[in-house]
């Protein structure tokens, strides 16, 4: 699926989402920072879409309790691959 946003705005985008969250839980920057032991400035780069490392994003939806965000990228199979395969050579045999 393409996207016409930019790399800056996309970023910009999940830093919007890291604010409201932050506020939603009601803590300051300064609390998440500490409770996440990242600087206030990283925090702040990421909120603001300035620039972030995995790192620091896993470690501030850890804080914020949001790591199931983290199982939307690639969500885990329903259904086995193998088994698809097994079932599609039995209904061949019959």
């Amino acid at each position: 699926m393409a996207t016409h946003e930019t790399l800056e705005e996309l970023e910009a985008d999940v830093g919007r989402q890291i604010r409201t969250l932050r506020k939603q839980a009601g803590i300051t920057q300064e609390e998440l920072a500490r409770n996440a032991n990242l600087s206030t400035g990283t925090i702040r780069n990421l909120e603001t879409g300035a620039g972030s490392t995995l790192v620091t994003f896993i470690s501030v939806l850890r804080v914020l309790e949001r790591t199931d965000w983290l199982t939307t990228i690639a969500p885990p199979a329903s259904v086995s691959p193998l088994e698809l395969l097994d079932a599609a050579e039995k209904d061949r045999r019959t």
